[in-house]
């Protein structure tokens, strides 16, 4: 498919598979106008294109969709000129390689970034719920979820592995809560409304689509929902969304396809 890439006043077309990863795109467009990747942000209807996935896992592209290029401001990098290189705002920022046990991904973390927030980044691109998360650097457990990355000794190309803990169904199957949180519809659905949803977090995303037919808060149509940056699935619980109190799910209208 074909998206248009806009930037400022300025955009062009690109050819995209549904594979291709997000990391790809921003290569090409490195090569094109010469805008380092790490400088480079996409991004969809306010949503950030996430390093790690690929298009397939945005079904809210298609084509024609325009594409949102902003371009973070960093001092021109002259390959001769690396070492003396001045700190900048963007020096905080540093790729990890987050290994699993038959796989890799590589991410872009911040030094003040937490153990706990590289678990929330871990579960935005992977979907490994975070409670079962354990991770390891250098032999050790990461426990102290406060911590900061550069207080644990993670820089630049540090590896860490992460682990699936083993609960006993006990933990694994909790009782039933009731969470309370918001529905907020884009501006083609109810003059983007905030609807406030109170329900069990073992409820599908598939219920939850049929609850508020049925209340007459939605249309009927198909949609889909999205969770932290996540698209989430509809067999799926709010539980394994990992979704709590408080928070807030986005609602388009449309359906999840593979093509």
């Amino acid at each position: 498919m074909k998206v248009t890439i806009v930037m400022g006043g300025y955009e062009f077309g690109m050819e995209v598979g549904p594979q291709e990863p997000i990391l790809e795109m921003k290569r090409r467009i490195q090569n094109l106008l010469g805008v380092p990747m790490a400088s480079q942000s996409l991004s969809v209807f306010g949503w950030e294109l996430i390093d790690g996935l690929d298009m397939e896992d945005y079904p809210i592209i298609s084509d024609a969709t325009k594409i949102d290029l902003s371009i973070q401001s960093t001092h021109p990098l002259d390959h001769h000129h690396h070492q003396q290189q001045q700190p900048s705002n963007s020096t905080n920022k540093f790729h990890i390689t987050v290994k699993f046990s038959a796989r890799k991904i590589n991410m872009e973390v911040d030094a003040t970034d937490t153990v706990r927030s590289l678990k929330e980044k871990i579960h935005i691109i992977d979907g490994t719920p975070i409670k079962r998360m354990a991770l390891f650097f250098s032999g050790n457990e990461l426990e102290e979820e406060h911590q900061s990355l550069s207080q644990c000794g993670i820089r630049e190309f540090s590896q860490v592995i992460v682990y699936l803990k083993t609960m006993s169904r006990a933990m694994a199957d909790p009782p039933s809560r009731k969470i309370s949180f918001l529905v907020q519809t884009s501006s083609s659905l109810l003059n983007a409304a905030s609807i406030p949803v109170e329900m069990s977090d073992l409820t599908t995303v598939n219920d939850l689509i049929q609850s508020l037919i049925t209340r007459k808060l939605l249309p009927q149509d198909d949609y889909i929902f999205i969770h932290k940056q996540r698209i989430m699935r509809e067999s799926c619980s709010l539980r394994w969304h990992g979704v709590e109190n408080g928070e807030c799910l986005y609602v388009f209208k449309g359906t999840v396809s593979s093509g």
